[in-house]
């Protein structure tokens, strides 16, 4: 037509590829193409949950766990625009300074992406990146739960509701209510399995007063759980409960009255969101004088090692 505007095509091959949101590091990218064991952590704990210098002997302690059972460790984070599966050493440094990662949940990921700052993942965010990486197995110190009185709801329990991954765990945390977040949890499809006990770990202590259904003796039973979570496609996680070693575990009682305190002090300074769970930890640490911190970070190794394991079982078949 006479008089009409001449158009140009766009070449859109001259505009380069946008960047992926996830990116796994090497080691971690090869074990998995090659069939290997690799085990998903957050940076949480590292960031919130534990205070320098004890935050990096735990990123020694937990990676070395898993590398002495024949895994990688994988942990992730968010750092300049992605969200990282397989951090490495000097990356995890900057993760342990204090105030350097905000705490990112599984809602938190795109925000944290796009402000292309350090973020620190939690269990939601880990593992869902881990799904998304092609790992199948996961560990943690305790999960979150329901908190009594206020009835405030993890985030966790939602995002393990829908990823099917095994997380090695100790029980929810010690600042939430045992009985209602088993409750939850059953009623949102998440399965509960004890490694080598009947009553659900309590985090600190050895455990709550909840029965737990299922029990396995060995990393091999927690393997096949694994596998057969892979055929039958299930889409919830099953959490591998494994208590605090016994030579570290807290007296139940000490560790409630301690919690309480700090749910007293936390209210009184005015803590709310996310800054309770890293407040009432940090808390505990000084209201039990560091006999919470010792005991935290022996369930953490601990359950690394075991993730580890069943990680190795899971890709033998053993």
């Amino acid at each position: 037509m006479a008089g009409a505007p001449t158009r140009t095509k766009t070449d859109v091959t001259e505009r380069p590829p946008p960047r992926a949101a996830i990116r796994t590091s090497d080691e971690v990218a090869e074990a998995l193409a090659a069939g290997g064991a690799v085990v998903a952590l957050e940076t949480s704990v590292v960031s919130q949950g534990l205070p320098p210098p004890r935050n990096l002997e735990c990123v020694e302690r937990m990676g070395g766990a898993v590398r002495s059972a024949g895994a990688v460790p994988a942990w992730i984070g968010v750092a300049d625009g992605e969200v990282v599966v397989g951090l490495s050493h000097a990356e995890l440094l900057a993760f342990a300074e204090p105030g350097r990662a905000s705490k990112v949940a599984r809602r938190d990921l795109a925000f944290a992406v796009a402000n292309g700052g350090l973020g620190a993942t939690t269990v939601s965010s880990m593992i869902w990146a881990a799904r998304r990486a092609g790992i199948a197995v996961a560990a943690t110190g305790g999960v979150g739960g329901v908190h009594p009185d206020t009835g405030d709801v993890s985030a966790d329990l939602l995002e393990l509701a829908r990823t099917p991954v095994l997380l090695v765990c100790s029980g929810p945390k010690s600042i939430v209510d045992p009985v209602a977040t088993a409750e939850r949890l059953e009623e949102l499809g998440v399965g509960m399995v004890g490694f080598r006990c009947d009553r659900l770990p309590f985090f600190l202590a050895l455990e709550a007063d909840v029965e737990l259904d299922q029990r396995v003796n060995d990393a091999g039973g927690a393997a096949a759980i694994v596998r057969a979570m892979a055929r039958v496609g299930v889409e919830a996680a099953v959490l591998l409960c494994n208590p605090v070693p016994a030579s570290a575990a807290m007296d139940p009682a000490v560790v409630a009255e301690a919690v309480r305190a700090c749910e007293r002090l936390a209210a009184s300074d005015g803590v709310r969101g996310k800054a309770v769970t890293p407040f009432l930890l940090s808390c505990l640490a000084q209201q039990t004088r560091g006999a919470s911190l010792e005991a935290n970070l022996a369930l953490l190794q601990d359950n690394a090692k075991l993730a580890g394991e069943v990680a190795a079982a899971a890709v033998s078949g053993g």
